[in-house]
């Protein structure tokens, strides 16, 4: 990876960011070397060293990328270009970049890439761009360049351990609401707070409390119908999101993981069941409990999907008529290629609905939402550009034929309700528990 970045214009105006430029007047071109040196020298090992040496330009990764094709294959957004455009030209010039590079690099690493790695299963080397970008965001964390919107979730985070500043006294008179709406369909109905020796601590992603609490309500009538044991912890490591893996900030990331694991220990509990968010369980299975130095979660955990489909098969809940008419699934990246539910997820579809219709690609092979990787949460300034990068996305969707679409990831609902909205394509997105809710026996 010798050569020079992509010489080529950059086919759209960079777009100005309040955070990023303030950070940039900040930074010294000793400042910028001495941080890139630092993360390269001290961060890194072999894996990134392999990475940016064996890639050989063949350009096999573009054709994966949803990027790319959404803007008729141009070559600045194969994944190739976007290495050669940040990290390998950090390396090639051993730190000595200026603003204008920096400026660009942190759109690239936030805004054009997801971090779905489609790409890796391309790449003939198996080449891991999206940790590339990954060390990207790092670098830009490190330099006080992170963009304005998802630096303020990762700052919520760091002060309330949850992304959406919700008080504690607010998460729990939300989950008393839930409960005694709840109670009026099933009249001896618990959403049992800090019970020792459960079976299973249930966690949620902040916008639940915020914006969707009746997915809450959803899931205590899931749970009592079932006979589940459950809790939910009071305080804090009740959120089980983490923008700040997705800015590079994992001295937070660390501090969110460890308040849920420990969390989930002070209750004894004998696992913890994620609800439906795909972000969130890469940052508990894959990333945060690595930054913590567990090879694996120190207590089992697993994805809603897994545990619907578990309640389902074992006759816990049963189904009294499937949802009538056809069905597409989306295949969130961070469950699907980092967990591999997709059988699992399919079997789930055809247990609840009577009319499954495959998206194309599918399964691993799935097209990204444009969302789950951080790149939503970047904000409003950046949400046109998203659009445009989303129209792959937007066609394979309108391909289905179909009106009912389940997404069983929160950043993907939100990203696909946007794609929906822009491309106008009359989806109605669910998660699946919005479906189970709809057809089990109550």
């Amino acid at each position: 990876m010798s050569e020079q970045a992509v010489d080529q214009k950059i086919p759209y105006e960079i777009i100005k960011d309040s955070a990023l430029e303030e950070g940039l007047k900040k930074l010294t071109p000793e400042k910028i070397k001495s941080v890139i040196l630092e993360t390269l020298e001290g961060e890194t090992g072999p894996r990134l060293k392999a990475y940016v040496n064996m890639c050989v330009h063949c350009g096999l990764c573009s054709e994966a990328c949803s990027y790319y094709h959404s803007n008729d294959r141009d070559p600045y957004f194969a994944p190739v270009a976007k290495v050669k455009n940040t990290i390998a030209e950090m390396i090639r010039k051993k730190g000595a970049v200026d603003a204008d590079f920096l400026r660009r690099a942190v759109q690239i690493a936030h805004t054009e890439c997801n971090l779905c790695k489609r790409c890796v299963m391309y790449c003939p080397f198996g080449i891991d761009v999206g940790y590339l970008m990954s060390v990207v965001r790092r670098i830009c964390h490190k330099l006080g360049i992170t963009p304005q919107y998802i630096q303020d979730t990762a700052h919520s985070h760091a002060a309330t351990m949850n992304q959406m500043w919700v008080k504690e006294d607010e998460w729990i008179d939300t989950l008393q609401w839930q409960e005694e709406d709840a109670r009026e369909e099933i009249p001896d109905l618990r959403i049992p707070l800090d019970k020792e020796g459960a079976e299973i601590m249930y966690s949620v992603i902040a916008p639940e409390p915020k914006f969707q609490a009746t997915l809450i309500y959803q899931a205590a009538i899931i749970m009592n119908k079932a006979g589940v044991n459950w809790t939910m912890p009071s305080g804090a490591g009740w959120d089980n999101s983490d923008m700040a893996m997705f800015t590079g900030d994992y001295e937070i990331m660390g501090r969110v993981k460890r308040a849920h694991f420990e969390a989930a220990a002070r209750l004894k509990v004998k696992r913890i069941v994620m609800g439906e968010c795909g972000h969130a369980f890469r940052s508990v299975y894959d990333v945060g409990n690595r930054w913590l130095s567990y090879k694996m979660p120190p207590i089992p955990v697993i994805h809603a999907i897994d545990f619907y489909h578990e309640l389902i098969t074992t006759g816990k809940i049963k189904i009294v008529e499937k949802f009538k008419g056809p069905v597409t699934l989306h295949d969130p990246c961070n469950v699907m290629r980092g967990r591999g539910l997709m059988e699992k997820a399919r079997e789930l579809v055809t247990l609840l609905c009577d009319d499954f219709v495959e998206m194309t690609p599918n399964r691993e092979h799935n097209y990204c939402c444009g969302a789950g990787g951080g790149v939503i949460n970047c904000g409003p300034p950046y949400k046109t550009r998203r659009m445009i990068n989303n129209k792959a996305k937007a066609g394979q969707i309108r391909e289905t034929h179909t009106k009912v679409m389940i997404a069983p990831c929160h950043n993907c609902h939100s990203g696909l309700e946007d794609i929906n909205h822009y491309y106008k394509l009359g989806m109605d997105i669910k998660f699946f528990g919005d479906i189970i809710y709809k057809v089990m026996e109550k």
